[in-house]
């Protein structure tokens, strides 16, 4: 997959808030979320700045709608066509490389995948909150956590599994 960047992102439904829609009743706790999603967002994937790539851990990047979702790291997954792929989704402003200055920003890593999503409408659903987002001293730093994040991301994706 090659990375890319904000799309025309929206979340489909109809909340009060522009296209929200959460999914579910409630939302659930950090790293106690289930197999149903927190919050849908579909998009179209555009090209972006291709640090993910460089980084190793590509991303299929859609535009963030206005809506109260905390910005983080999410267990989620991302639908292209029929198929679905789990993914570890960062909400919010890539603080370690652009502060709260960079643009407000869905980059879905997809687990396994390979291939080309430029142009494509995605829906992606996050599921569960991992973590909050954080500056990372360098991009060393940043990819362990990264690491640390597919892996959480995979072990939510068992357990979800498991209990659908």
């Amino acid at each position: 997959m090659e990375e890319q960047s904000a799309g025309r992102g929206h979340l489909p439904g109809t909340g009060h808030l522009p296209g929200a829609r959460p999914a579910g009743n409630d939302l659930p706790q950090p790293r106690a979320g289930g197999p149903e999603p927190v919050l849908e967002v579909a998009g179209v994937v555009e090209h972006g700045d291709a640090r993910g790539r460089t980084l190793g851990f590509p991303t299929a990047n859609v535009a963030v709608p206005a809506h109260g979702l905390r910005d983080g790291v999410w267990a989620g997954t991302v639908q292209v066509g029929q198929d679905v792929h789990v993914a570890a989704v960062s909400v919010g402003h890539r603080p370690t490389y652009y502060g709260r200055e960079g643009a407000r920003l869905l980059e879905a890593h997809l687990l396994d995948f390979s291939g080309d999503l430029y142009g494509r409408e995605v829906l992606v659903r996050l599921h569960v909150r991992l973590r909050p987002q954080r500056r990372f001293s360098g991009s060393a730093d940043l990819v362990e956590q990264l690491h640390r994040d597919v892996a959480d991301t995979r072990t939510w994706a068992a357990w979800a599994l498991a209990r659908a």
